[in-house]
């Protein structure tokens, strides 16, 4: 019978920079691609923002952070324009400063 270590045998083998360099090429390839928006995808992330402002409603919030996507439940404080961060406070009255080039999606939850 064959007794085959896999990976373990050959690490031994490797440079500790190398086997780093792999790990590395390994997690890079986790990311995940960042979605572009055209106009009417940001019009209607301004009007949702606007409504749930006004209104207190829940929504939820797809921002890209981290080379991921990343979901926030929560309601809009404020938006600061100046510095270009949306305010938010979620169900764990934590408050989260999202940039809002980073927004990628956002929609009322229910």
């Amino acid at each position: 019978m064959i007794r085959d270590r896999g990976r373990i045998k050959w690490t031994s083998m490797m440079l500790p920079e190398h086997v780093k360099l792999l790990r590395d090429w390994a997690k890079e390839d986790t990311h995940e691609k960042r979605v572009e928006l055209d106009e009417q995808e940001l019009d209607r992330i301004n009007e949702v923002v606007a409504e749930a402002m006004e209104f207190g409603k829940l929504v939820s919030i797809t921002h890209y952070a981290k080379y991921r996507h990343q979901l926030l439940i929560g309601t809009v404080h404020h938006v600061d324009s100046m510095e270009g961060k949306l305010h938010v406070v979620d169900r764990f009255e934590d408050v989260h400063y999202i940039p809002l080039t980073s927004v990628v999606d956002i929609r009322f939850f229910e």
